[in-house]
């Protein structure tokens, strides 16, 4: 029996597939199981699944047709035979230490059902743009789940099988904010936890279904946390009224253009700096922002963005 089960999901996984199976595969703790969800894709993602398990007998490949992430993510915890699960996604990339360095954790912390990490922030061409950082301890964590705001990221979390299986797994209601309902019934079963440094590095996507479902989203989250308040016998606010990606207006795209932009200057990354100042410039020419960002960029110098 593995002692981990990873367990990702995958529709037209695209350029991104390889660099993430290669990643797990190269982790520093080898004894875990692979089970990847091929759910419909009708891209090359089946070959790459094909030519991986043919050559790693820890990859448990299921290709089927389109039942979308819940109902995938669902079957693979139904399978697994570990009893910690990590989650992957099919566009972000895991440091190698980061199964040995959870496996420990959550071994060692008996309270702890479910364990995330802080994490690299990268875009969609793989530009390093900053470390996130949410928090540590469960009352803190707790605390913010229920404002909405998802504070353990998906593809970071480590969680004990026997609870996700008890709490009933993802609920297909909530697609788009499945993870928020998980870790808040989770958090009623035990403690959650962010181990304080980064694991993995997380693709933010100007294409994902957060970015064009955005209202939508919102609106979930805040029935996510209705039914929470209520499991709880608790009267909660739910604040959060912005999305955490760029919508179709212009002011929301530059907003973002450059956060991200700032991000990258802090992280001392000039080339991703200039890039998203000159798509700040491109959004809104005649504003001053982009170009401040642009010129401080090739000049190196520093400055924060609030």
């Amino acid at each position: 029996m593995p002692k981990i089960s990873v367990v990702m999901a995958v529709y037209n996984g695209g350029s991104y597939l390889k660099l993430a199976i290669d990643s797990i595969l190269n982790q520093t703790f080898t004894d875990f199981e692979f089970i990847i969800i091929n759910d419909g894709s009708t891209d090359t993602t089946l070959d790459v699944l094909t030519e991986y398990s043919s050559h790693d007998e820890r990859i448990r490949v299921v290709s089927r047709g389109n039942k979308g992430l819940v109902a995938s993510l669902n079957e693979g915890i139904s399978i697994a035979r570990a009893p910690f699960i990590a989650r992957m996604d099919a566009d972000d990339i895991a440091f190698p230490s980061r199964l040995e360095k959870q496996l420990t954790f959550i071994s060692e912390n008996s309270n702890i059902v479910c364990v995330g990490s802080y994490y690299e922030v990268i875009d969609d061409e793989g530009l390093k743009l900053t470390i996130s950082k949410g928090p540590i301890k469960n009352d803190s964590i707790q605390s913010a789940l229920m404002k909405g705001h998802t504070v353990i990221c998906h593809p970071t979390a480590m969680f004990r099988t026997d609870a996700v299986r008890s709490v009933g797994g993802y609920d297909e209601k909530f697609f788009l904010v499945e993870d928020l309902d998980l870790w808040l019934k989770l958090g009623e079963v035990g403690d959650l936890s962010n181990i304080p440094e980064p694991l993995l590095s997380y693709r933010t996507n100007s294409n994902s279904v957060s970015t064009q479902n955005g209202k939508f989203q919102l609106a979930k989250a805040e029935s996510v946390i209705e039914e929470a308040s209520v499991r709880r016998g608790v009267d909660n606010q739910f604040e959060l009224k912005k999305h955490w990606r760029p919508d179709e207006t212009k002011n929301s795209q530059l907003e973002f253009a450059l956060k991200y932009g700032w991000w990258a200057f802090n992280y001392k990354n000039k080339s991703a700096a200039i890039k998203y100042a000159k798509k700040a410039i491109k959004i809104m020419p005649l504003n001053i922002a982009g170009w401040k960002l642009l010129v401080l960029s090739y000049l190196k110098l520093k400055e924060t963005y609030v």
